[in-house]
């Protein structure tokens, strides 16, 4: 017998001991090998699936004793001596719950990068040495607590049994994306205006309004990217319009290919098979020569590459989000963490059956969310039946989960439905559903094609962020209030084919395990944003213009700036307590509400940089006080914001006027009529109070206290997005209408009682 063969021989025993204490009972096969049936392997490593307080189901108690650490995967790679790839997931992790009260965005990214590579470099060390004094190589990562060596069973389970591993997991490759089928229809010669993906979400009347997601850094990590694609190159935050800088803004995490086109360590972005820079193409693509196929072209993207074609490791995946919480120069030296994006999308799965390291992974995206970074995952593909939202990072309730549509605002059959079960959690999922089919966008080289899959739908998601961001900077790295709001706006009306009902819950109950809350709508989100928050002006650019025509150029269009200006003085109030629910509060004395309209009369210079100088026709100046707590696990609206005092000016609704199509001059004027809703002072003093009004204003559903979603539909029914039936007790003066009034009273109200 060959040392390898006695090596496996010996090895039996203790596996089926192993697998047995584990409820799995194999049976021995010829030659005294073990065979062990991989199908109960996949049921029980699904099953094993385990996450943190309030997220996917723990461990029973039942399976805490250290084999249950091991993954099934694990198991079955080094049952017959075989060594195999492992990530390492301490017991301690990194507590960044301070990070939410935090109201400085640089301050808490540096906060988090801190806490994780201290915490970190601290627990590590015990295990490292114990690792060193053994000869075992190891690569010690920090975006979660965690360790990826290469070890046997014996190896596994001296791990398994020490008190600081939490979980053994596989780090085995896997295939990720799984599209449903791809129309490879080259486009280069022609060009299609705004992409009907691109329409349906209502990015052409945001960026009317003069938000294109300027200011906003999208990040993907994926395939890789074509960088210098026409539609891409403008909007690389590595290019400044004369040269490429990749430092801080590209990372390869694939270090051991083989024959791949890219190679390893591309020291500049490269796509070996497509999917990335069709990904990235519809977060923030255009060309300026009509082909506008990004939903925020205003924005800039950064990179990493997680794949190798369409092979994923645990270990690259964990590199990439390393790399976007504090990106870092080429040499992977020297992190900035001011840098890191606002939002990551990933148009990707990673099958638990297969390893994924899912227990890891999810404490990578909960840390992720805790640097103010909004993750973005495709919901997959293995629609339509119920239950097939079951891969992460979509299972996780941290992730915003994107199934898709059609054209017809039909859901795609292949768009995966919750609820989550492989967790043991019943989780509802989607969050929600964006256009993922037929959707045209970059690929390489330097063409166009269209492909469909959930992992098209995710970065119209990414892109809507951008630009309700760039609109509402108050909003910006709040994720619990950025997902209450997109959730709140979406638009219900999605026709569903068969089975229309999962988790028991209808498709026309909203939300629901189906389609989420509905179709994702930019201009409703950014509409209510800036009802119900003040914010500054947007800053001139030079903003896209829907193309109809595929021969037309787009045409830069000011954005016209609202008449009436209010002073409002913002304060966040941090609230860690978990149990709280945050709520903007805005205090006014005296209020009176009426519609104005201004005639602003826009420039355009000859730079394409439009600049606005409305007449105003009435002006006046509403003092209010807006209080913002937060809390580390609220869904609430608003989390922690920045402190400040300014003087605002309150856009709380604008109806965007179709912008013509038409080629700039310096003295090109337009007139655009903008209505307002305004606050003036009237000649007495009124604080609205119980006594003052006969209903509680903003108790929607009849009971206390006033929350989130009931002001969020109030916001909705002034917008004209429903009937103030709905809400009787908002419509405080029985008028059939939502006033800005009995929306402030309603928040007044939440946070003070009736």
């Amino acid at each position: 017998m060959s040392p390898t063969t006695e090596h496996a021989a010996q090895g039996v025993p203790k596996i089926a001991r192993h697998l047995r204490s584990t409820g799995i009972h194999p049976r021995s096969g010829r030659h005294g090998m073990w065979v062990g049936p991989l199908a109960c392997i996949v049921v029980v490593g699904a099953a094993s699936l385990a996450g943190g307080p309030s997220h996917a189901a723990d461990v029973p108690r039942a399976a805490t004793a250290w084999h249950a650490k091991i993954h099934p995967r694990l198991l079955a790679d080094t049952a017959a001596g075989q060594r195999a790839s492992t990530v390492v997931l301490l017991t301690d992790q990194a507590d960044l719950g301070a990070a939410y009260a935090m109201t400085d965005a640089d301050a808490r990214g540096r906060y988090v990068h801190h806490v994780l590579t201290a915490h970190a470099a601290r627990s590590q060390a015990p295990l490292r040495r114990w690792l060193e004094a053994r000869g075992v190589p190891y690569r010690a990562f920090w975006a979660a607590n965690m360790l990826v060596i290469d070890g046997d069973l014996d190896l596994l389970e001296s791990l398994a049994r020490r008190s600081d591993t939490r979980a053994i997991e596989s780090n085995a490759p896997m295939r990720w994306v799984d599209e449903p089928t791809t129309r490879a229809e080259a486009l280069a010669a022609g060009v299609a205006g705004v992409e009907w993906g691109v329409g349906s979400v209502n990015a052409p009347a945001v960026w009317a309004m003069g938000y294109t997601g300027q200011g906003m850094v999208v990040a993907v990590q994926d395939t890789g990217i074509q960088w210098d694609h026409p539609a891409l190159k403008p909007h690389y935050r590595g290019w400044n319009g004369n040269a490429a800088d990749h430092n801080y803004n590209w990372h390869d995490a694939v270090h051991d290919s083989v024959d791949n086109p890219c190679g390893n360590d591309a020291p500049a972005p490269c796509d070996d098979l497509g999917h990335g820079t069709h990904t990235t193409g519809t977060t923030s693509g255009d060309d300026g020569n009509g082909n506008q196929i990004g939903v925020a072209p205003g924005a800039r993207w950064i990179g990493c590459r997680n794949m190798d074609n369409d092979v994923g490791t645990p270990e690259r995946y964990t590199e990439c989000f390393q790399f976007f919480i504090a990106p870092t120069d080429q040499r992977g030296d020297n992190p900035d963490p001011t840098r890191r994006p606002h939002v990551i999308n990933n148009s990707w799965v990673c099958p638990p059956s297969e390893g994924c390291a899912a227990n890891t992974l999810e404490t990578i995206v909960r840390n992720s969310e805790a640097a103010g970074i909004f993750v973005v995952a495709s919901a997959g593909n293995a629609g339509p039946d119920c239950g097939s939202i079951n891969d992460p990072p979509a299972l996780y309730a941290e992730a915003f989960s994107v199934g898709a549509f059609d054209s017809t605002n039909t859901l795609a059959t292949f768009s995966s439905r919750g609820p989550v079960t492989v967790d043991g959690s019943n989780r509802r999922k989607p969050d929600i559903v964006a256009p993922g089919v037929n959707v045209r966008s970059a690929v390489p080289p330097d063409t166009y094609e269209t492909k469909q899959g959930t992992s098209m739908a995710g970065p119209h998601v990414a892109g809507v962020v951008a630009l309700l961001w760039s609109a509402q900077p108050l909003l910006a790295r709040d994720i619990a209030a950025t997902k209450a709001l997109l959730q709140s706006t979406a638009q219900p009306d999605v026709t569903v084919p068969p089975p229309d009902v999962c988790g028991e819950i209808a498709s026309d109950t909203i939300p629901n395990n189906v389609v989420g809350y509905g179709r994702i709508d930019a201009l409703a989100a950014v509409n209510a944003a800036l009802l119900t928050l003040a914010t500054p002006s947007p800053t001139p650019t030079a903003v896209p213009t829907a193309t109809a025509d595929p021969t037309a150029t787009s045409t830069p269009t000011a954005a016209p700036s609202p008449t009436v200006t209010g002073t409002a003085t913002l304060t966040a109030s941090p609230t860690p307590a978990s149990t709280a629910t945050p709520l903007p509060t805005a205090t006014p004395t005296q209020i009176a509400t009426r519609a104005a309209t201004a005639t602003p009369t826009p420039t355009h210079t000859p730079t394409n940089v439009p600049s606005s100088t409305p007449t105003p026709t009435d002006t006046v100046t509403p003092t209010a006080t807006m209080t913002v707590p937060s809390s580390p696990t609220s869904t609430a609206f608003p989390s922690p914001t920045p402190t400040a005092s300014r003087s605002a000016t309150r856009t709380p609704s604008v109806t965007p006027t179709p912008v013509p199509t038409s080629s700039p001059t310096p003295t090109a004027t337009t007139t655009a009529t903008e209505t307002v809703i305004a606050t003036s002072t009237p000649s007495t003093t009124a604080t609205p109070t119980a006594t003052t009004k006969p209903r509680c204003v903003g108790q929607c559903n009849g009971n206390a206290p006033v929350t989130v979603s009931e002001i969020l539909s109030m916001v909705n029914i002034a917008l004209g997005n429903g009937s103030a039936s709905a809400c009787p007790a908002g419509d405080a003066d029985g008028n059939g209408q939502i006033t800005i009034d009995e929306i402030l009273l309603a928040t007044h109200n939440a946070l003070h009682g009736c």
